[in-house]
């Protein structure tokens, strides 16, 4: 799903077909999830957050659902910790913030180093030494904000009209693909290999209107570890 419509990109100035299009606003998305920090749609996602000494866990993406919270060095596909030894809230609810709290003052007999004698939930996170957890669930927003549809239809036009060579660069180089406004329309991936998933942030998305839009969304001071 993409953050804005085709009909939106080309109105906001985007050229070419349907494909090229796509390609510009995909870029755009790119851009947008770099500066912000934020996916705007349910994703899949593996993340890695500290944990306050009251056992709070604020989460760096707006949460939806929490399928597994565990050590940072734990396998994706550990089962984690039972769910009665953590809730979560969402920023969803007006009021609430997005964060797993760990039930310290909790224990479970039922599970190992995690009994009332063990000193609980408490005794298990101590003896884990975990500063951080690793919160596997989806993220992300129900809907594409209005104003982050506008920003991605921006800011596709201005990727492709900051990627426009001029007529002596399209001379030196005959390889490059215009269109007849003087348009570059290829955009390709030089990479060999896929994504890691890793997001770093970036001070700007390159337009100043664009960051106008999207200052409210904004989300500092955290790193996307993983994607599924």
């Amino acid at each position: 799903m993409a953050y804005c419509s085709i009909e939106a990109a080309k109105n906001a100035g985007v050229t070419g077909t349907d494909a090229e299009v796509t390609a510009w606003i995909t870029a755009a998305q790119e851009a947008i999830e770099r500066y912000t920090q934020q996916v705007f749609e349910p994703t899949d996602l593996v993340v890695v957050a500290d944990v306050a000494p009251d056992g709070l866990v604020i989460l760096p993406r707006r949460v939806r659902t929490v399928t597994a919270v565990m050590p940072v060095l734990e396998a994706d596909d550990d089962p984690g910790l039972p769910t009665s030894s953590y809730r979560v809230t969402s920023s969803r609810v007006l009021g609430q913030v997005d964060a797993v709290h760990l039930a310290w003052g909790g224990y479970d007999d039922l599970v190992a180093g995690a009994e009332s004698y063990n000193g609980g939930w408490l005794g298990l996170w101590e003896r884990w030494g975990a500063e951080q957890v690793k919160v596997i669930g989806e993220f992300g927003y129900d809907t594409v904000p209005l104003l982050v549809g506008q920003a991605c239809a921006l800011l596709a036009a201005h990727l492709q009209a900051q990627a426009a060579p001029s007529d002596a660069d399209a001379a030196q180089d005959p390889g490059l693909q215009v269109d007849d406004e003087g348009n570059n329309v290829a955009i390709e991936d030089s990479a060999d290999d896929p994504s890691s998933g890793v997001v770093s942030a970036s001070a700007s998305t390159g337009s100043t209107q664009v960051d106008a839009l999207l200052s409210g969304y904004l989300n500092r001071g955290h790193s996307l570890i993983g994607g599924v």
